[in-house]
């Protein structure tokens, strides 16, 4: 790894505000594991959960959250699980890309490689994560399942999330 690298995980912030929002027809908080998980995950690493939520697979529900997200000052990250696929109810990945000023095609890209080589094989073409940010609030979706969820924190947005915050803050 990089000094640079190195140098901004360090200078990145402490605490990271999030919002969890599982995106289900079907799933409530009792039956939401995937979204448990990303709590979990979440608060052993030190990171503040200030929302979690399950709403249903509908575009304009997503977007209208993300964008309400995305004007308050307590919620810096939004992680959301579900809808990312390519039933027709799965609308995730059309309402977040839609919103995104920076998209992180990355996060999606490295998703997909690990899903196929560590996971799903090549069921990991039916992904569509993706991440980037709305203003100065970090985005990332991923698939619903709670072995997606436990890759994608474990292996892209844990070691990262504090370090994406630090450029987002970075001043102009």
């Amino acid at each position: 790894m990089t000094t640079s690298v190195e140098q901004h995980r360090q200078e990145a912030p402490d605490k990271v505000s999030c919002m969890i929002v599982t995106v289900s027809d079907t799933r409530t908080k009792d039956t939401d594991t995937s979204g448990q998980l990303m709590h979990q995950l979440l608060t052993e690493a030190g990171y503040q959960i200030v929302e979690y939520i399950i709403t249903p697979d509908e575009t304009e529900r997503i977007r209208t959250i993300l964008q309400d997200a995305a004007v308050r000052d307590d919620i810096e990250a939004v992680l959301l699980s579900g809808g990312t696929g390519i039933a027709p109810r799965d609308t995730t990945y059309e309402a977040v890309s839609s919103l995104l000023d920076k998209e992180l095609p990355g996060f999606g890209e490295i998703f997909r490689f690990l899903s196929y080589t560590e996971d799903i094989g090549s069921a990991a073409i039916l992904s569509r994560a993706v991440a980037g940010t709305i203003g100065r609030t970090a985005i990332f979706s991923m698939p619903g399942s709670r072995g997606a969820v436990k890759l994608a924190m474990e292996k892209i947005i844990l070691p990262e999330l504090r370090h994406v915050m630090r450029e987002i803050y970075k001043p102009v």
